[in-house]
């Protein structure tokens, strides 16, 4: 890290200097004015998690109206993993932009967003004949595949399981287990919806993969009943539930009830997907082929879109005109994404998220041998946790994580908590991060575990 007297704002993308560098404390004092402006303008419902105003971005750095330049290890959730400013994918939007910038594609379709389905249909997992449509959010994704299996099934029920996250909107607050912030006080929700207990290794009690998946059919089968499910959905990786990573077997054992019940099985892939775990699709890792993929998040280098792909037969039984949207496959965000996509391809970044993988696992690990309060280390490519924990009890210590955020946001880098008990850091750097300032960030994340 360099300390410097005077603000130094650069151009964004990857000509920013890469380097943890403070010019003032956080929040200085030009984010401070942003910051109360905010507070005059913006729904207080709309929180933030650092106090900074962001200038520029890109690589591995974010930069900020007074000049301070932090450690991103958070890439806005996943979203950013081609780095911010990607120089193909600003290159495509601005190209795009100059043709047109929307026309609906439900009204007047464009090759974008058939060319971004083609290219999904290709990588998301299985070889069988597929389709996919285009929305906006991963929230709106959900629910359009959730709708979608529904009408192909003509059954009611959805199951999803303990610690989910899926969303903001009412169907998918009602999938998402969290209570605050996310659900209290903004019911009721979509009816139908039902719980299962997910494989927690951690937290199992030594369950193996096949244990923990007979336990969630059994509360299913007796709870819901494979006649009235329509759909199973699960993040193959959870990402605000704590960055659970169910036990070997798990996953396909519920796939092959799945398909022994004619239930569809949909892999919520928002955060996991697109070579952030070290494949292209988290299920991938344990072989499993969802009957319907949601994506979003990392799919087009920070534009909004999101989509739904899946089996032929599954897609096509809605109705014409029953899958679709205003924004959906905007033209920019197609342009977006498929230089996105060409980017993960052509500059090995499935290889660097395994890279970055071995990096945090054996930093994070090694934190976890000289400090009882890591209680956990799991996780996969760029998407890895820690879970901090009382030493004597086990029991969750969100303060101490809360500390220990507090800790690293002060001292210029950007980290992210997640989990049912609030007490798991997750790291989601670029995966155009240096090695250099990913460990420098973790440095200072051991730092504000040592000063907690």
């Amino acid at each position: 890290m360099t300390l410097v007297d005077t603000p130094v704002i650069t151009a964004g993308g990857p000509s920013l200097t890469q380097e943890r560098r403070l010019v003032t404390a956080i929040p200085g004092p030009r984010s401070q004015e942003l910051l109360a402006r905010k507070a005059e303008a913006v729904a207080s419902g709309v929180g933030h998690t650092l106090p900074i105003s962001v200038v520029a971005a890109g690589g591995g750095v974010i930069v900020d109206a007074d000049g301070n330049s932090l450690i991103d290890l958070g890439s806005g959730i996943a979203v950013t993993g081609v780095g911010n400013s990607a120089p193909r994918v600003v290159e495509a939007v601005t190209a795009q932009l100059h043709s047109f910038t929307h026309t609906c594609f439900t009204v007047s379709p464009y090759e974008g967003y058939v060319a971004v389905a083609e290219k999904l249909n290709e990588l998301t997992p299985g070889a069988h004949v597929k389709r996919s449509a285009l929305f906006n959010s991963g929230a709106e994704a959900v629910e359009n595949a959730v709708k979608i299996a529904r009408h192909f099934t003509k059954k009611q029920a959805v199951v999803a399981f303990d610690h989910a996250y899926h969303g903001r909107t009412n169907l998918t607050m009602g999938l998402t287990a969290k209570n605050i912030p996310y659900k209290s006080g903004f019911g009721p929700f979509a009816s139908e919806v039902y719980r299962a207990p997910l494989s927690y290794p951690f937290r199992d009690g030594g369950l193996s993969g096949a244990e923990a998946a007979g336990r969630a059919i059994s509360v299913i089968e007796k709870q819901v009943g494979a006649e009235n499910l329509a759909a199973i959905i699960i993040e193959p990786i959870q990402g605000e539930g704590g960055f659970i990573v169910p036990a070997a077997g798990f996953l396909p054992a519920i796939v092959e009830w799945c398909r022994a019940n004619d239930v569809v099985f949909i892999a919520d892939e928002v955060q996991t997907g697109f070579a952030r775990t070290g494949a292209w699709f988290a299920s991938e890792h344990e072989g499993i082929v969802p009957d319907l993929v949601v994506t979003a998040k990392g799919i087009a280098g920070g534009l909004p879109l999101s989509a739904v792909t899946g089996r032929a037969e599954i897609m096509d039984s809605a109705m014409a005109g029953g899958l679709g949207g205003t924004y959906g496959g905007n033209p920019l965000a197609c342009a977006a994404a498929l230089a996105t996509i060409e980017t993960y391809e052509e500059d090995g970044l499935i290889d660097r998220a395994r890279e970055i993988g071995a990096v945090l696992i054996g930093r994070l690990n090694a934190l976890r041998t000289a400090d009882p309060r890591v209680g956990d280390v799991r996780g996969r490519g760029a998407m890895v946790a820690m879970e901090l924990v009382d030493p004597a009890s086990g029991a969750p210590d969100a303060a101490l994580t809360s500390a220990v955020a507090a800790y690293a946001h002060a001292n210029g880098v950007v980290v992210l908590t997640c989990g049912t008990y609030g007490n798991v850091i997750r790291f989601l750097p670029p995966l155009t991060i240096s090695d250099e300032l990913l460990i420098d960030g973790l440095s200072v994340v051991a730092e504000g575990l040592k000063h907690a």
